[in-house]
């Protein structure tokens, strides 16, 4: 039998052979890859064409205006956006899957189409869209991080669905117009706030490679660092959307589950329902988020997929807060504020500096733009982390153990406490549990608008941090919370990038005493001069199934914090 090793590395060779003579880098230009602590811009840019990076520079709504007007063909967008995600795997070891030989096909096709109809096929028309290693795309592996399942597709037993199974969200997207070229990486479990597997190794942060890219989608994140995808499909069911994106300094947006179809898409554990992991989107752009959700739900997905609630695309919910504000996120005269809250700290961990001052660089944006913030003290976040790490291993790891027995592979070293094999939960104690998730979220909601008492509005959304860190140092990550809380409540929430971690700026404070043994192991483990250039993100949370709302809130925020950037700067 083939050793579980000699399997992995048959796969990495197989895959770097997919990548086109001419698009490899040469050892000299990998060893230097190596050695630079930035791998974004100028970095990866070398290596391409200055029409390549031209094309990779544009975010997705303006990339999908110029292939459907004709500005910019299918085939030379796919192709600039292959070539680079080719080049960043090289540096940055983020794929999965490359099928950049289906995608060039289906650009030829769409400028044929084109050509014929003098129109576009859809919305994402030509738009080259990336995804999570969860996906089953038509004659491609899927993998999800795990051995036994290379030359498969997870999930799948009878041998004669092998590669042939797609999932609902791939279908919606061709039926769009997006072009598929790549599938990017993971952890094993994908229960995991880096990304880190038995097959390719580790993902690390192009911002920073002392640091950890995130996880569970934590390839996505890293690829449109660096500028191979502009938009990608993701999970998040502890923060896996929105770690990744925080990490790498882009945006997210993770809906409540049953609004996006999860159908035929591969999953850790998933009989595990009572809080589902939900189908999510990372991009460069708040733009793209919006272009995306709203051509997915453009196709009805409710109506092949019993789990969807049939919402369609508010776009008045947007334009309700939207009219509100200027262009530049202020507000308009006799127009009622925005009203956020902001948690600065669960009171179990303590942010680290640069992450207090992105939350201040927010929260200060939004008061000069005339919005109200006031301060968030809610039921405790670790009630609801502990509720929620019940359920993601009420089964005792026993579904992980079972992909893992398919190839004899070992948990890699970071997950082998948290994921000893064990009896599973007993059905009375899982009962128990859903009732204290249950009186949680009442907790958390009556908590909520109570803060209408005082001026009769309630608050909109909540700025929080995503993790106590800027992106982490691989294996410093000792505290979820953050996101864990938001996943019990199914709430809808949306990740921006805020600044990066300045030495200069956000120095340690050594007279901080730590409240608890994992606040003393978080606060230090920061370090100034490692975590420096480090991205900074924070979430933006609503309630459930309050997509739209918190995209315009987003908005707003983002604007209000770049007009606070220029009115800084003169």
């Amino acid at each position: 039998m083939t050793s579980w090793e000699a399997k992995a590395a048959a796969k990495r060779e197989s895959t770097s052979a997919k990548i086109p003579p001419s698009w490899r880098l040469s050892a000299e230009d990998l060893q230097k890859a190596k050695n630079q602590r930035d791998l974004t811009g100028s970095f990866i840019q070398q290596f391409l064409t200055e029409h390549d990076n031209n094309i990779t520079s544009k975010n997705s709504l303006e990339l999908v205006g110029s292939l459907s007007c004709g500005d910019l063909s299918a085939l030379e967008v796919a192709t600039a956006f292959c070539k680079t995600a080719a080049v960043a795997h090289q540096i940055n070891n983020c794929l999965h899957e490359i099928f950049f030989d289906v995608a060039i096909e289906r650009a030829t096709y769409l400028d044929a189409y084109f050509a014929q109809h003098k129109k576009a096929i859809g919305p994402l028309h030509g738009l080259p869209i990336s995804l999570k290693d969860q996906f089953h795309v038509k004659g491609v592996d899927t993998t999800m991080g795990y051995v036994g399942w290379i030359g498969s597709n997870l999930g799948v037993t009878q041998p004669s669905q092998i590669h042939k199974l797609e999932s609902q969200n791939v279908s919606e997207l061709l039926s769009l117009g997006a072009v598929l070229y790549c599938k990017t990486s993971v952890p094993q479990t994908l229960l995991f706030g880096e990304t880190k597997n038995n097959i390719i190794g580790q993902t690390l942060n192009p911002h920073n490679q002392n640091l950890s890219c995130g996880g569970s989608s934590g390839g996505e994140g890293a690829l449109q660092a660096l500028r191979g995808s502009t938009l990608g499909v993701g999970t998040d069911i502890g923060g896996s959307v929105r770690i990744p994106a925080a990490f790498n300094g882009i945006f997210s947006i993770k809906p409540t589950p049953e609004r996006l179809s999860y159908r035929d898409a591969a999953n850790t554990n998933p009989g595990q329902n009572t809080y589902r992991s939900t189908l999510g989107f990372l991009s460069t752009s708040l733009d793209g988020l919006e272009l995306i959700f709203r051509a997915v739900l453009s196709t009805k997905p409710w109506l092949k997929d019993p789990a969807v609630v049939p919402i369609p695309f508010r776009q008045a919910l947007i334009d309700e807060y939207m009219s509100r504000v200027q262009p530049n996120g202020s507000l308009k005269e006799l127009e009622q504020p925005i009203k956020l809250a902001v948690l600065w700290t669960d009171d179990v961990v303590q942010p680290h500096p640069p992450i207090t001052r992105g939350l201040n660089t927010v929260v200060t944006a939004l008061q000069r733009a005339g919005h109200l913030v006031v301060s968030w003290d809610p039921p405790s976040h670790m009630t609801a982390n502990a509720v929620h790490v019940s359920f993601l291993k009420a089964d005792g790891a026993h579904d992980i153990h079972s992909h893992l027995s398919l190839s004899g592979e070992p948990l890699i070293p970071d997950l082998l406490e948290s994921f000893k094999l064990k009896p599973p939960m007993g059905l009375l104690q899982y009962q128990e549990n859903t009732l204290k998730g249950l009186s949680y979220e009442k907790q958390y909601s009556d908590y909520w608008n109570q803060t209408a008492s005082g001026d009769g509005q309630i608050v909109d959304a909540i700025i929080m941090p995503v993790a106590p860190h800027a992106a982490v140092i691989p294996g410093k990550y000792h505290h979820t919370a953050y996101t864990e809380a938001i996943n019990l409540m199914n709430y809808s929430a949306v990740v921006i990038p805020v600044t990066k971690a300045d030495k200069s700026i956000d120095v340690f404070d050594g007279t901080y005493c730590p409240k608890n043994e994992k606040d003393k192991r978080n606060w230090e483990a920061y370090d100034p001069e490692i975590y420096h250039g480090a991205p900074v993100g924070v979430q933006l949370v609503a309630r459930k199934f309050e997509e739209e709302k918190i995209l315009a809130i987003a908005k707003i925020a983002a604007a209000a914090l770049e007009e606070s950037k220029v009115s800084g700067n003169k």
